[in-house]
């Protein structure tokens, strides 16, 4: 009995981390993107010559009803942004006009979660990984030299895109 229930929890508990580390489901019904930098080198592509260290975490909190998107860097005291003239389907695909004045972020729109590249100079460019990744780079865990994406490829050739190409 007690084995079994050692099991059920080491289950759920496992199941609960992946989950939190997927960062498909938050609290606030946000998207969280998680840069990272290269200290000590350069980047070539997605790969870091030097050490791989956590960054900003930028954070989106997407309005389909008013049709605008709140932005922050999270733990920052750099001000909050909002973009007003949006396409909003949900908090991972949303389509925003860049405004003068716009407090700089790293994206004017998500294609499955993920910042893609809006309008030539509105965004600034970053390099980002998993959520799991950042919080390992965070707490001091070597051993990672590749950031997962960036906004300085091609955003438009995600995996995910081309099978909805059809649907929009």
């Amino acid at each position: 009995m007690i084995r079994g229930m050692l099991f059920v929890i080491v289950v759920v508990g496992a199941l609960g981390i992946f989950i939190w580390a997927s960062d498909r489901i938050t609290m606030e019904g946000e998207r969280t993107v998680y840069t990272v930098s290269c200290e000590q080198g350069v980047w070539e592509g997605l790969r870091c010559t030097g050490r791989l260290a956590a960054g900003e975490r930028y954070r989106f909190r997407a309005s389909h009803s008013r049709n605008e998107i709140v932005y922050w860097i999270a733990g920052s005291r750099a001000a909050s942004g909002k973009y007003t003239d949006c396409d909003v389907t949900d908090r991972d695909r949303w389509s925003c006009k860049a405004h003068a004045g716009d407090p700089p972020s790293i994206a004017h729109e998500l294609i499955d979660g993920r910042p893609v590249r809006h309008e030539a100079d509105a965004d600034l460019p970053f390099h980002a990984v998993s959520k799991w990744k950042w919080w390992a780079l965070h707490a001091g865990i070597l051993g990672f030299g590749k950031a997962d994406f960036s906004n300085s490829f091609d955003p438009r050739a995600h995996k995910h895109l081309s099978a909805d190409a059809g649907h929009r």
